[in-house]
């Protein structure tokens, strides 16, 4: 019972999710009824409900969001049983996409990461302590993070470009290395939510924007619903890290103390 007003919010979350992503596909709907440029002509068609790869994204979202609008609180941990659920639904969905290196991390490094996130925080609920608030990363870790950022997103270049050279993305430099920046940047904010470090709310914001500019570009990766889609993740996004900069105290902004006014 002590845990039920942290379900019912996981609940609401999804509730409201289910509503925002409800309102979204209406809006959409309506563009492609009225305006000819959305029924197959320059931007394409929004809604591709023939296209079983993107309807599997739709639920995957919804509980995407609603895994967000929970963790948004760093003392709710019920949110990443939501994870789970939507990073399995990603993994399927890359691999429908044929994006093999994707459909690995979503499998087996993202739904491990956030079963040891639920094992942590659940623990470090039950135990108090300053251990339960969040915090930024010290300078030195703060740097060995963008490193392993750097060093994963030149990685992932390397495989799509010489391993996995059939993954639709092509001789695309920019699309490749905008999708490493999704990988990377979302392997780092889904580790250091382990940790509930207020850093990871940095590293998806990164993945919103390299989201927005991967679908943005021109070729196979153009898709006027995921821009649309990654904007309002970019919304969602940044509204959790402002509640989490918020729930940080100024002893614990290290790195960051410069930007946020502690010196």
């Amino acid at each position: 019972m002590k845990n039920a007003n942290l379900w019912r919010a996981l609940g609401r979350n999804t509730i409201i999710s289910i509503l925002l992503f409800g309102t979204l596909l209406g809006l959409l709907y309506l563009l492609e009824s009225f305006l000819p440029s959305f029924q197959g002509g320059a931007w394409g068609r929004l809604l591709r409900w023939h296209d079983t790869a993107w309807c599997v994204g739709i639920p995957a979202s919804i509980i995407g969001v609603a895994y967000i609008l929970t963790i948004k609180d760093p003392q709710n941990f019920t949110g990443f049983f939501a994870g789970i659920v939507m990073s399995a639904l990603l993994g399927v969905q890359f691999t429908l996409l044929k994006q093999y290196d994707s459909t690995f991390l979503y499998f087996f490094v993202f739904i491990p990461f956030q079963m040891m996130s639920i094992y942590k925080w659940s623990r470090e609920k039950d135990d108090g302590g300053a251990s339960f608030e969040p915090k930024f990363l010290d300078v030195p870790r703060f740097w060995l993070s963008v490193f392993i950022g750097l060093a994963v997103t030149a990685g992932d270049y390397f495989i799509q470009t010489y391993i996995f050279q059939h993954n639709g993305l092509g001789n695309h430099i920019a699309a490749k290395l905008c999708c490493g920046l999704m990988i990377s940047s979302s392997f780092l904010a889904n580790y250091w939510l382990i940790y509930r470090k207020t850093d990871s709310w940095l590293y998806w914001f990164i993945y919103s924007v390299s989201g927005i500019v991967f679908f943005s570009l021109p070729g196979e990766t153009h898709n006027p619903f995921s821009i649309v889609l990654f904007v309002f993740f970019l919304v969602i996004n940044s509204m959790a890290g402002i509640a989490w900069i918020k729930n940080t105290k100024p002893e614990f902004y290290f790195w960051a103390a410069p930007f946020l006014g502690k010196h």
